[in-house]
């Protein structure tokens, strides 16, 4: 049992014993907690495996050469392999499972092709969805899942490396947070997004004006650029945005 999920892995033990395991399972909580080692784990425990075990992971979407990196989607043609691998008979004699990870990754083509399988599933399947962004999937599909929560443990090692990046990052957008447009322009030129995630970026700031916002609620700067943020997160998962364009509006709002 995966370390830190006890209660996670109790609650569908029982389930599986009581002949009550749903057919689609959403997988929610924080970024690199143990969600899809868990679900690895848990399909392994009822006896699935290769080649009756199929994961689903993001890769490079149809872009530019220089966008590439970034934008990491999973589109519909792996949804259709992962429809077709479910339709053929267990090799095991057991379950079928699907985990899909970074399902929010899922573009709309995506996510209204797997729409079909989650209304009419059928026999032995289990669809296990791994996501730290359960908001950006499709009403109808977070509907259709039963939700399990995972939570970061008590005890977990802080990730001191991540905080020292966060606070470099922080750090270099601050010292342009009252520059002129032509600087504004010219870091987002020199921005290097083969070292740093543009969707880092946009979480170092959205943290930097949710606090903001905890001292002053009426900080309009703060509450646009939220706005802003959440539409250029969107528009990361869901299309082909260039990605300097995007702290180009980023940094003209900050």
């Amino acid at each position: 049992m995966t370390s830190g999920h006890k209660k996670q892995w109790e609650f569908l033990e029982k389930k599986l014993k009581a002949g009550q395991l749903s057919h689609s399972y959403l997988f929610a909580g924080a970024k690199n907690i143990g969600k899809k080692d868990f679900a690895k784990e848990f399909s392994e425990f009822i006896d699935c495996k290769f080649p009756d075990l199929l994961i689903v992971e993001s890769k490079n979407s149809e872009s530019s050469l220089e966008d590439k990196k970034d934008n990491l989607e999973i589109d519909v043609s792996q949804v259709r392999d992962a429809l077709k691998f479910l339709s053929y008979k267990s090799y095991n004699g057991g379950y079928k499972i699907v985990i899909i990870d970074n399902a929010d990754r899922m573009n709309v083509e995506a996510q209204s092709c797997f729409l079909k399988t989650l209304e009419e599933p059928k026999g032995q399947t289990l669809l296990l969805l791994v996501s730290s962004k359960p908001d950006m999937l499709l009403e109808t599909i977070a509907s259709r899942c039963q939700t399990l929560k995972f939570f970061k443990g008590k005890n977990s090692a802080v990730n001191t490396e991540k905080l020292e990046e966060e606070k470099e990052i922080l750090k270099e957008l601050l010292l342009v947070l009252n520059a002129d447009l032509a600087e504004k322009f010219k870091f987002a030129k020199n921005f290097d997004f083969e070292k740093r995630e543009l969707s880092d970026v946009l979480e170092v700031m959205q943290k930097y004006f949710r606090s903001q916002l905890l001292n002053d609620f009426s900080d309009k700067k703060a509450k646009k650029f939220l706005e802003v943020a959440e539409d250029i997160n969107k528009k990361l998962l869901f299309t082909n945005i260039n990605q300097k364009l995007a702290l180009e509006i980023i940094l003209m709002e900050i």
